[in-house]
C-alpha cells in the first residue's frame, strides 16, 4: 500500500457518478412546483450540503419538519428517476474501485446525499460489495465542509484518520477531509461542472498542511484515475497526473 494509507472514502456524486445535472435538474423541478426558482449559480453554492440544508436556505427555515421532511423525499425521487433512466458513471470509478480493493485498501463512502441514492449508485455500478462502510446523509447532522461525513467513515472502518485519504471533486469536500486529518486528494478533469479552486485547495498525500502541491487524481482520455497516491495500484511505470481541460 501505498504512503502507509490503509483506507479510501470516496465522495459520491461528481467522484463516481456525474451526477451534476441530474441534482440540479431536480431542485429546479421541484422548486417549480412550488413557485420558486432557483438558478444554477444558486445551486453551485450547495455542493456538500445535505439537502434539509439546502431546503432551509431556499424555502426558509420557518418550514415544520414534516414539511421539511416531505420536500427531501419529493427532490430525492426525482433525482432517483432522473438517474434510472440514464446512469451517469464516471469514466473510470470501476476501475479505481477495483484497483484498490486488490491494492488490499478499505473502501468507504462519506456523502451527504441520502442513503437510497448512495445504495442506487454503487447498485448502477455493480460495486455495493466492494465498500466496507458507507456513511450518508442520514449519518450526519452538518453537511460538508464540517468533516462529521469522513470523522464517521473512518470509525467505521477502525482505522484512523491519519491513515484515510478522501477522494473529492469540490472545495467543501477538500476542506472537510483536512479538517478530519486526512489527506485530501482532488479529482480534475474533463466533467460536467467547473471545479472553481478544488486542485488548489487539496493537500500532498500524507502532509495535511495548506501550501503544498495539490494532491490530485486526474481522468486521462481513457477513462483512468491517477495519483501519486494509488501509484500501486496502476502500471509499474505510471503517468504522472495531469490536469486535463474541460
Amino acid at each position: 500500500m501505498a504512503a502507509g494509507f490503509r483506507a479510501v472514502i470516496f465522495d459520491v456524486d461528481g467522484v463516481l457518478v456525474d451526477s451534476y445535472h441530474a441534482h440540479l435538474e431536480s431542485w429546479v423541478l421541484m422548486a417549480r412546483e412550488h413557485g420558486l426558482h432557483i438558478t444554477e449559480e444558486e445551486f453551485a453554492t450547495t455542493f456538500g450540503q445535505t439537502s434539509r440544508e439546502i431546503i432551509a436556505r431556499f424555502w426558509g427555515p420557518g418550514l415544520s419538519p414534516a414539511d421539511r421532511e416531505a420536500l427531501d423525499a419529493r427532490k430525492e425521487a426525482i433525482y432517483r428517476d432522473l438517474i434510472r433512466a440514464r446512469f451517469p458513471a464516471m469514466d473510470g470509478a470501476v476501475e479505481l474501485i477495483d484497483a484498490l480493493a486488490a491494492a488490499g485498501f478499505l473502501l468507504a463512502v462519506g456523502s451527504s446525499g441520502p442513503p437510497e441514492n448512495i445504495a442506487l449508485s454503487l447498485e448502477r455500478l455493480g460495486r455495493s460489495a466492494s465498500f466496507q462502510a458507507r456513511v450518508t446523509g442520514r449519518d450526519v447532522t452538518r453537511g460538508k465542509p464540517d468533516p462529521q461525513v469522513f470523522a464517521i467513515a473512518a470509525d467505521r472502518l477502525g482505522i484512523p484518520a491519519a491513515r484515510c485519504a478522501v477522494i473529492e471533486d469540490a472545495p467543501v469536500g477538500i476542506a472537510a477531509a483536512r479538517a478530519a486529518g486526512m489527506a485530501s486528494i482532488a479529482l480534475v478533469g474533463r466533467r460536467s461542472r467547473p471545479r472553481g479552486d478544488v486542485a488548489a485547495r487539496a493537500d500532498t498525500p500524507g502532509r495535511g498542511r495548506p501550501g503544498r502541491p495539490p494532491a490530485v487524481v486526474s481522468r486521462s482520455r481513457g477513462g483512468v484515475y491517477r495519483s501519486p497516491l494509488f501509484r500501486s495500484c496502476h502500471s509499474p511505470r505510471p503517468t504522472p497526473p495531469r490536469r486535463l481541460s474541460r
